[in-house]
């Protein structure tokens, strides 16, 4: 009996246990099948219900990006609103940066200044793809150079630095100067090459180590027959490394044998350009008003990158340290060696110095930067209040008889000399071929006319607004309008020549009706400098220098568009119900 009954309940245990299992096992088959038909739902176009990225074929996208990568030595800013131009003291009325309310998108930014190290690898590329025993390539190197002579002084004993600041050890962290600002755009270029090469590497889509050579050109080198640029790539990737990216494809970079497979901006890879910072984003970045709004609580007016009105700290930790390098009086550069000196009479190396909110360093003192803004002394608010920027000249790719746009070849370099005799090349080899736009690009169109905006809506050369001064004489001014129309009555010097020897033809303006000196070719720079008064460390304050001269005090720092959301950290609007 007991036997039986043990039997039974056994059974009974054994199928309830069965039944159990048997009901998890169709739950989660249950589970899957749903997470295949969510799958098969996302993956389904909204379009044209076709499967994105079917194996069968069709239309491939990634519909698995997630957020821009950020690139080597960035930092995210996230865009806002503020008040651009509102200087705390204004002491010559000047009123050259008229207050406005402006709106910056997000951003990236370097987290410091260009140091000499970077500058020296961009030098050391240059020499090892264009070397200087080949007359063809003599003046890249040469033109890329910073003027290390800008530390002379007439009345000072500083020629050391003029052998030393650069390349020597001791400086290597220090922010390199005698760039100019033609100089500095062209690094930025060569940076994202570099590293959006790297990125094409380390996802498989080409061979290990192809950046420096190996397995792509006899001998081992990159030479100036198989560079790699960012635009090429996405314009015509088959002609990128000289032609020879298909031989040198990585694992990702083919499907079979005879199919290439490049990643395209579709794939999300590759990043946007380097590019020097815009006039808004920098004073946006170095103001960093979001310490000011941490907490929703309004701490004051930022003078300075930091908190306050003061140059030394007020942090019970670091009370009375110097929170800039500037010059602190006449005579006076670095202060009383010991307690009261700020560690640096010249530049000093970056990171010396807290930085701001952003997490941004040196964005007053050190070195001022170059921007990438024409100069002009009002900013037009009319025109646009959101991401302003002067200086936009609109070009175009040219497209070759098979299709694809052209590339520069090495037997294609075209060099500008520019007014101080320095001899700078425009394009390097691997890159596209880019023109003007012309006028079928700006017909009917409403949001631009013209390719060259450098001058729009400012009184100057192209704009409606005339200026009828009694000064000048009424002789042609070149554009077909009198000399006395011009508003800015800047000096007109032609371009700097060559004879057959080699020797540069030099000529001046030498007329004493001159005006102004801005030009199209005159560049906004930001921030004080080691040689500067707390007066210029305030971010609104602005100055400017033709675009072709170098100081031993104007450095720079690269930055980056953010593409996507606003914000890294996933946000509603505040009015939006959430459940």
């Amino acid at each position: 009996m007991n036997k039986l009954y043990i039997a039974e309940y056994f059974n009974f245990r054994m199928k309830k246990l069965y039944n159990s299992k048997l009901l998890e096992i169709r739950f989660l088959v249950l589970i899957i099948s749903l997470l295949i038909i969510s799958c098969g739902k996302n993956n389904a176009s909204r379009a044209t219900g076709w499967d994105i990225n079917s194996k069968k074929g069709g239309f491939q996208y990634n519909i698995d990006y997630e957020d821009q990568e950020t690139g080597p030595g960035l930092v995210f800013i996230e865009g806002g609103t503020f008040t651009k131009g509102q200087v705390q003291d204004d002491v010559m009325h000047d009123w050259n940066n008229t207050p406005t309310r402006q709106h910056v998108m997000s951003f990236y930014i370097d987290e410091t200044e260009v140091t000499n190290i970077m500058y020296l690898e961009y030098l050391d590329w240059l020499k090892m793809v264009f070397p200087q025993n080949n007359p063809q390539y003599k003046q890249i190197y040469e033109g890329a150079l910073p003027d290390t002579l800008v530390w002379r002084n007439q009345l000072g004993y500083v020629e050391e630095l003029t052998t030393n600041y650069l390349r020597h050890p001791a400086y290597a962290e220090y922010p390199v100067v005698g760039v100019n600002w033609l100089q500095a755009v062209q690094f930025a270029e060569w940076r994202t090459d570099r590293v959006n090469e790297f990125i094409l590497e380390r996802e498989a889509y080409i061979e290990k180590d192809v950046r420096y050579g190996v397995n792509q050109v006899e001998g081992g080198q990159v030479d100036a027959n198989s560079t790699f640029n960012t635009k090429a790539y996405q314009k015509n990737p088959s002609a990128t490394y000289g032609g020879k990216i298909d031989s040198i494809a990585g694992k990702n970079g083919k499907i079979k044998d005879t199919i290439s497979v490049y990643a395209g901006v579709d794939k999300g890879l590759l990043l946007p350009s380097y590019r020097l910072p815009t006039e808004t984003e920098w004073e946006y970045a170095a103001l960093a008003l979001v310490g000011d709004r941490a907490y929703n609580a309004y701490r004051g007016k930022k003078k300075y990158p930091w908190s306050g009105e003061y140059t030394r700290s007020g942090d019970r930790r670091t009370e009375g340290d110097q929170l800039a390098n500037f010059k602190l009086g006449e005579g006076d550069y670095g202060g009383i060696a010991g307690w009261s000196d700020d560690g640096a009479d010249i530049t000093i190396q970056v990171k010396a110095y807290p930085p701001n909110d952003f997490g941004v360093y040196d964005m007053a003192g050190n070195v001022a930067e170059w921007v990438s803004d024409v100069y002009r002394p009002i900013v037009d608010d009319e025109a646009n209040d959101f991401n302003y920027y002067r200086g936009n000249v609109y070009l175009k790719e040219i497209i070759g008889p098979d299709g694809k746009a052209e590339i520069i070849q090495p037997d294609q370099l075209v060099y500008d000399t520019l007014p101080n005799g320095k001899v700078l090349l425009k394009r390097i080899p691997g890159q596209l071929k880019q023109v003007p736009i012309d006028e079928e690009e700006t017909f009917l169109r409403q949001n631009f006319s013209e390719s060259d905006n450098r001058n729009f809506r400012d009184g100057d050369i192209e704009s409606t607004r005339q200026f009828a001064g009694q000064l000048g004489s009424d002789e042609d001014a070149g554009d077909g309008r009198p000399e006395s129309t011009k508003m800015y009555d800047a000096p007109t010097h032609p371009r700097v020549t060559r004879d057959q020897d080699g020797n540069i033809t030099r000529s001046k303006d030498r007329s004493i009706k001159r005006t102004s000196l801005i030009t199209d070719e005159v560049r906004v720079y930001k921030g004080g400098s080691w040689k500067d008064r707390a007066y210029w460390l305030d971010p609104s304050q602005r100055r400017y220098l033709p675009q072709y001269i170098a100081t031993d005090y104007i450095g720079f720092r690269c930055a980056m568009t953010r593409l996507g959301s606003k914000s890294k950290n996933k946000k509603s609007a505040r009015h939006k119900r959430r459940g």
